[in-house]
């Protein structure tokens, strides 16, 4: 099974070779190195860029602006908070024009916890991100998922901003991206460059024939089923709600969860029909819990399906910090784990009307 980086790179070559991606773009995306997390590995497109965001997210404008389509990455989120007044530039230009001038730009960037980066490569970007009219965003939790939200990404008229949970780009999904050979390890040798510099330097991927395949954005998924309580998030803490599901069903008690999957377009008939069902939900994520996302979507809950609850819609997230500490236990205190994610359901779940 192929592991999150692999997914994007094969959905990149798709892109490039199918669906007139031009440029795919940013520093260390191109060769030696493919990416921090070499998701851009072997693709005929891809080319660094100096180390400059407002450049990055610039050049991608112009090239969109053209006709043409592109992916450019932001490294890490931690350093596209200087883009802000672009982003919302690039958010309002088909509206502003009265959709004369579509802007097919995907912008991809590494987000959250997990990985030990302390205070400048920690951070979240998803509640940034739905402030941002105009773009469309996506956050996968499993590679087939990823796979296909960046095709689905690539061939949208809109900006899109596909985040990369960080700590998931080397797990592996459970299902097969159509086309994928079934062995990992014959994958690995066909689409991973060598780590020997020898061998990289005469290296070519072997790229799979890999059928069409989207997952469209907007749509979420129910990755566990359950009329007890519903459990609503996407990246990182969304296999952390699977895990507490998966623990109290052996208890008898049937959680469902919810994978956004999309942060926006997302899909509130799934969240609405599903809260309806259990009468109690919780949502999780790990961006900071102050103006956190998830407090518009317990808002959205409370307004509209306030007569049928059986509890106060509950959101567990982030410490409101300045940054995450370096050390692994300041940075398990900060962000949620599946003790905090177990804690918060099983009140949930106590608590009477």
């Amino acid at each position: 099974m192929a592991n999150m980086s692999q997914a994007i790179r094969l959905a990149l070559h798709v892109g490039e070779t199918k669906l007139n991606v031009t440029d795919i773009f940013g520093q260390d995306v191109g060769a030696p190195l493919g990416g921090v997390f070499t998701a851009t590995q072997g693709l005929k497109t891809a080319w660094n860029s100096p180390l400059d965001e407002r450049g990055i997210i610039g050049a991608a404008m112009g090239i969109a602006l053209t006709g043409n389509r592109c992916v450019a990455e932001i490294q890490f989120c931690d350093y596209i908070f200087n883009t802000i007044d672009l982003l919302k530039i690039a958010g309002n230009t088909l509206w502003v024009t009265n959709g004369n001038y579509p802007m097919p730009m995907v912008v991809m960037t590494p987000v959250g916890a997990g990985i030990h980066g302390s205070v400048y490569h920690s951070h979240s970007f998803d509640a940034w991100a739905t402030r941002l009219p105009g773009w469309k965003i996506v956050m996968p939790s499993t590679p087939l998922d990823a796979y296909g939200l960046m095709l689905s990404a690539i061939e949208d008229p809109n900006p899109v901003l596909f985040l990369k949970p960080k700590a998931l780009m080397r797990v592996r999904g459970e299902e097969l991206i159509p086309g994928e050979p079934s062995d990992e390890k014959t994958l690995k040798a066909m689409i991973d460059q060598p780590v020997n510099e020898r061998e990289r330097a005469k290296w070519k991927p072997r790229w799979p024939e890999l059928p069409s395949f989207s997952i469209p954005i907007g749509q979420g998924k129910i990755t566990r089923q359950g009329d007890a309580a519903t459990l609503v998030s996407y990246g990182r803490t969304l296999l952390l709600c699977n895990q507490v599901a998966d623990q109290l069903r052996a208890q008898g008690k049937h959680i469902e969860v919810i994978d956004l999957r999309s942060l926006y377009p997302y899909d509130w008939q799934m969240l609405k029909q599903s809260v309806q069902k259990t009468k109690r939900v919780l949502f999780v994520n790990e961006d900071t819990d102050v103006t956190n996302f998830a407090e518009h979507l317990a808002y959205r809950t409370t307004t509209e399906l306030f007569y049928e609850l059986h509890a106060r819609p509950r959101i567990l997230a982030g410490k409101n910090l300045p940054g995450i500490g370096l050390h692994q236990d300041l940075e398990r205190a900060s962000v949620p784990q599946v003790q905090d994610v177990m804690r918060e359901t099983l009140e949930l779940l106590d608590e009477t009307p």
